[in-house]
């Protein structure tokens, strides 16, 4: 029986780059994405959702599929109210958990952060790993973190530190090696790996 997939965060980088990966298996019949602007892309698989994220919940009857991607996320230069930076990547993949319970979706896969770490000073890491800890509180059935380092990609929008940063790690990275090699900056194709990865291991799929 083919599989249903729900994409969260398919208007980013890597949401959508996994949505074009996702049509091109032949084991999905559907992609559902719920997001709160077009996406702009176009696939006879693709049904979208066009919602407020921070009412996830009200959708509980089209939130149904085998597997779950939340691939959601923002950055301070975005969104400089922490409040409203915790609705996003702390409340949207909780909100998603719990409709993973409530509808029985078999697999969660949350893009989560390195140095994730509910104590950790500081907030961005703090926040990813209040995420996690909280998620699993939850329980949704073979839940999964990826926790990648920078990701490297060209953006829409203007990221200057981050931009910054990838220059850098361009030049640092081949000094990173043994134990250091887990804080190389990563190319949003290798979380596409991580996704493959997953589907021969854990027969996900």
């Amino acid at each position: 029986m083919k599989k249903t997939a729900i994409i969260l965060g398919i208007t980013g980088v890597t949401g959508s780059l996994l949505a074009k990966h996702l049509f091109d298996d032949e084991r999905f019949e559907k992609v559902i994405s719920f997001h709160r602007r077009q996406s702009g892309l176009q696939h006879p698989k693709l049904e979208e959702h066009v919602i407020d994220m921070f009412e996830l919940e009200k959708h509980q009857e089209a939130f149904k599929a085998d597997v779950v991607f939340c691939c959601v996320g923002t950055t301070q230069s975005k969104t400089s109210d922490r409040e409203t930076y915790k609705k996003i990547d702390y409340g949207i993949p909780l909100a998603a958990a719990k409709l993973c319970v409530t509808n029985d979706i078999k697999r969660l896969i949350v893009i989560s952060a390195m140095g994730a770490d509910p104590e950790s000073r500081v907030f961005y890491n703090r926040l990813k790993g209040e995420m996690e800890r909280d998620v699993l509180v939850i329980k949704p059935n073979n839940t999964y973190f990826l926790e990648p380092a920078l990701l490297a990609a060209d953006r829409e929008e203007k990221r200057v530190a981050e931009k910054i940063g990838i220059a850098a790690f361009k030049v640092l990275n081949p000094f990173l090696i043994g134990p250091l090699k887990k804080f190389r900056s990563i190319k949003i194709y290798r979380t596409l790996f991580i996704y493959e990865t997953l589907k021969r291991e854990t027969q996900v799929f």
